[in-house]
């Protein structure tokens, strides 16, 4: 059954009064705060007959009621009317990115945290999954005697540096050698095919004629390649849940708290959503944990190749229109940042 224009006017009014107030709402509090241009009993007919038909709850504790999962969905959907965001706090985002892009990892984090700041929410953002990065070069430094520093460089930008201690004394010549014969082979490959060791037997015999430096180094060359693998994952605004009032229930902050301090478990479901803005409400999220809570997501790019994700986790009760236009504004900075800069915005890792 379709919705008629009378019932979408009252139940865009019914989500936007609780959406600000987090109370249940009324066929009195609509008549006297919103033009309707009709009577409170009439309101009162719709909002059953919304009720029935599965877009409004009725707390057992109040007169009033409250949107479900479904009448969200509709006004995401169909309802939802975008912000624009004021001046300064498109400076805010465009300035604060600007400043830190050249550490890749520090700007990921910042981005979350600039969310946080304005949403009040709690936010996340996720480096790229790195599979579709390739090798850019190998380099062996000499510390001393037994001791090289690995360095390689993705085509992304992320370079990794590690100490690597050796059996015993080495010639630097052969040292030079084996980087290059590295180089040589693997630029230009997926650091997830080589660090799987797709690729390792095709060099094996040139490697086997360095004087056995391959078996100190070549371990070390394969951690190193799957530590670059590695998604990180940042999060901002944790308490900020104290403050909204679904979460004064201690036991839903406690699961709250409790999800997102798995991190492991949140990145994987992070990495299976779809790329674009998803937003997913209460029981559309497949942990029945998170059954009370929406999660919004986007994308952004790095150079117009790898997808990292970004976005904000909190009670179905959310601006969405606001809370999507802030992440869509922040992502575009993000790629455009991470485009203009390209391969400058590597992180140096120990």
């Amino acid at each position: 059954m379709d919705l008629s224009e009378r019932k979408l006017k009252i139940l865009q009014a019914i989500i936007g009064d609780y959406v600000k107030s987090a109370e249940p709402v009324g066929s009195r509090t609509l008549s006297k705060n919103y033009d309707l241009g009709i009577s409170p009993a009439t309101i009162r007919n719709e909002m059953s007959d919304l009720e029935e038909m599965g877009y409004l709850t009725h707390p057992h504790t109040s007169a009033g009621r409250v949107p479900s999962d479904k009448a969200y969905r509709l006004y995401v959907n169909t309802l939802m009317e975008k912000k624009e965001l004021s001046q300064e706090e498109k400076n805010v985002i465009a300035e604060s990115l600007k400043s830190n892009v050249n550490e890749f990892d520090e700007t990921i984090k910042h981005a979350a945290q600039i969310l946080s700041d304005i949403t009040n929410l709690t936010s996340f953002a996720m480096t790229p999954n790195k599979n579709e990065d390739v090798i850019k070069y190998i380099n062996l430094l000499p510390v001393d005697e037994e001791t090289v520093v690995l360095m390689i460089a993705s085509e992304s930008g992320k370079i990794s540096n590690k100490a690597i201690s050796l059996n015993g004394p080495y010639e630097e010549d052969k040292l030079e050698l084996l980087a290059k014969t590295l180089t040589y082979n693997y630029r230009g490959h997926k650091i997830s095919d080589i660090s799987t060791g797709k690729l390792i037997s095709s060099i094996k015999s040139d490697v086997d004629a360095l004087s056995g430096l391959e078996e100190n180094i070549m371990p070390s060359f394969l951690k190193t390649l799957n530590e670059m693998l590695n998604v990180n994952l940042y999060m901002e605004g944790l308490t900020n849940i104290f403050d909204i009032p679904e979460y004064n229930d201690l036991k839903k902050a406690r699961g709250f708290m409790e999800l997102l301090g798995q991190k492991e478990n949140f990145t994987r479901k992070l990495i299976e959503r779809d790329d674009g803005v998803i937003v997913t409400i209460g029981e559309e999220n497949s942990d029945d944990v998170m059954n009370d809570c929406s999660l919004i997501t986007a994308t952004y790019q790095v150079d117009g190749k790898m997808i990292g994700k970004i976005g904000v986790i909190g009670p179905t009760r959310m601006k969405y229109g606001e809370v999507t236009s802030i992440i869509e504004y922040l992502t575009d900075n993000l790629n455009s940042a991470f485009q203009l800069e390209g391969g400058k915005n590597g992180q140096k890792e120990d």
